[in-house]
C-alpha cells in the first residue's frame, strides 16, 4: 500500500523539478536581462530575476535528484506565492484575454508544499544519505 504512494510522489518530485528546471533555463537562454526588465515593468527590484532563475534551474536540479527536498520545495513555493500575488492574481484564475491565470502557478505551489512537507522518498539522493547515516549510527 505504501509503495502506490512513494511512486506517486515520485512522479511528482520529477515532474515539479524538471517543470522548475526548464523555467531555469528559459530565463537564462531568453538572456537573463529580459527577465530582470520583466521583474522591474512589474515593480520588482531586477536583481530578484537572477535568485529566481537560479532557484529554479538549480533547485529544478536538485529535485530531480532528491537532494534538499525539503528546502527547495519551500523555496518554490516562495517563487510561487511571489509570481501568484505579484503578476498573475489580477488576471483572474484562467486568465483573462488570452493571458495565463494563475492555476498553473497555484498547482506548483500545491506540488512544492507537498514536497516540502513530505520530502523526498523512493530513488532519492535524501534517502540513500539517510540510510547511509542510519547504517554508520548504528555500527557505532
Amino acid at each position: 500500500m505504501n509503495n502506490k504512494y512513494e511512486i506517486g510522489a515520485l512522479i511528482l518530485r520529477l515532474v515539479t523539478g524538471l517543470t522548475f528546471l526548464l523555467h531555469g533555463i528559459s530565463k537564462f537562454q531568453g538572456g537573463i536581462e529580459n527577465t530582470v526588465g520583466f521583474f522591474s515593468n512589474v515593480g520588482i527590484p531586477g536583481f530578484l530575476a537572477y535568485v529566481v532563475a537560479i532557484i529554479e534551474l538549480a533547485g529544478g536540479a536538485l529535485m530531480i535528484l532528491g537532494l534538499g527536498t525539503r528546502i527547495i520545495g519551500v523555496l518554490f513555493a516562495l517563487v510561487m506565492i511571489g509570481a501568484i500575488f505579484t503578476v498573475k492574481l489580477s488576471a483572474g484564475f484562467m486568465g483573462t484575454d488570452g493571458g495565463a491565470g494563475y492555476e498553473f502557478d497555484l498547482t506548483l505551489l500545491a506540488m512544492s508544499v507537498y514536497l516540502a512537507l513530505n520530502g523526498s522518498g523512493l530513488l532519492s539522493l535524501d534517502s540513500l544519505f539517510r540510510a547511509n547515516r542510519q547504517e554508520e549510527l548504528s555500527l557505532d
